[in-house]
């Protein structure tokens, strides 16, 4: 468990100085499950929205933790 430990002071370190990361993140992977259905029609990626819901995740823990840090 001590890794597990290490693991999140260093994330923690890293993300204090940068903030606006994880939600810039999270916007690009909106915009890109919006372009996605343009270049592949059909697939598991387009119909799953799979990116969506990974962005509107990553976005909602990058505000939470930068409103924390």
């Amino acid at each position: 468990m001590k890794w597990l430990s290490k693991l999140v002071d260093n994330a923690s370190d890293y993300f204090a100085h940068r903030k606006g990361l994880l939600p810039l993140i999270g916007i690009v992977l909106i915009i890109v499950n919006f372009v996605l259905p343009f270049l592949i029609p059909a697939g598991f990626l387009t119909l799953s929205n799979l990116f969506l819901h990974l962005g509107v995740i990553i976005a909602i823990f990058g505000m939470m933790l930068a409103w924390a840090l």
